[in-house]
């Protein structure tokens, strides 16, 4: 699957509403996952419009210009491959494993997902917001081209949000390293984890500071190491009074260095 070319929209030209849900962007890029043929009403630079996404999944970027050329951002469009087009634990040759045939506490945001982002090498480094690209967040299992993830672009918009409260709280990060972004149940599974993990549904991410590139967390509160007290430094970042959905710091082990994980719930926890 490859990228497809960019859809130019000249704000002043935008086609009628349309009575649907009105899904807004405002960031320089931002992403959206629609199924094939679904039709969305978009709102950008003050206007809005419908569109309808191609029958054939791929990543279609939308730039969109204002009406006075002065401006303009690109809504990475993702089309998805359909949940149906499963075939047991498989799709395309891919492993992707169970879903829970039941959802958590009856909630929809633990339901399985309507499909899934191919990843293929011609649109892996494509960013999904000014600050992440989409292979951060592939699965970590084997396997080649093409891979599938879940991404919630909810999730993406909050790790936005959590960078520049680093930099603006005076450290230096020009993204995060995303040690774990999306997990197929099956690989979910291998390594030991919750039914229900947030990670399988693409809304979860452990991350951490790494501008040395060395794979490990950055020494934050500059005692020279990187160990759990430079996770407590994010931990204690991100834990503000407004702040819900999951969040947890853990220590290295042999496994992995010190990280924090973020997540996107229906309650807050704290670990």
């Amino acid at each position: 699957m490859r990228i497809h070319g960019l859809a130019l929209l000249a704000v002043a030209a935008l086609s009628a509403p349309r009575p649907l849900p009105t899904l807004t962007f405002s960031d320089p890029i931002s992403t959206l996952t629609v199924l094939p043929g679904e039709t969305v009403r978009l709102e950008a630079m003050d206007r809005r419009w419908s569109w309808t996404a191609p029958p054939t999944p791929g990543l279609y970027p939308i730039r969109v210009v204002s009406e006075d050329q002065r401006d303009s951002m690109t809504i990475q469009a993702f089309v998805l491959v359909p949940y149906s087009e499963l075939r047991g634990e498989y799709l395309h040759g891919y492993r992707i494993g169970h879903y829970p045939a039941q959802a958590l506490r009856g909630l929809d945001l633990y339901r399985p997902p309507a499909g899934f982002i191919e990843v293929t090498p011609e649109n892996a480094d494509a960013f999904v917001s000014p600050h992440f690209q989409l292979k951060q967040f592939v699965c970590k299992q084997a396997g080649g081209y093409p891979k599938y993830i879940v991404l919630n672009a909810q999730l993406v918009q909050r790790l936005e949000k959590l960078l520049a409260l680093v930099n603006a709280s005076g450290y230096s990060a020009s993204t995060f390293y995303v040690m774990s972004g999306y997990r197929t149940p099956a690989y979910n599974h291998a390594i030991g984890n919750v039914l229900y993990s947030r990670h399988t549904f693409g809304s979860a991410a452990d991350i951490f500071i790494d501008e040395d590139h060395d794979g490990q967390m950055d020494d934050l509160n500059g005692d020279g190491r990187s160990d759990e007290r430079d996770a407590r430094v994010l931990y204690d970042l991100f834990d503000g009074p407004q702040s819900g959905g999951g969040l947890g710091k853990y220590a290295p082990t042999e496994a992995h260095g010190p990280f924090v994980h973020v997540d996107l719930r229906d309650r807050r926890a704290r670990w």
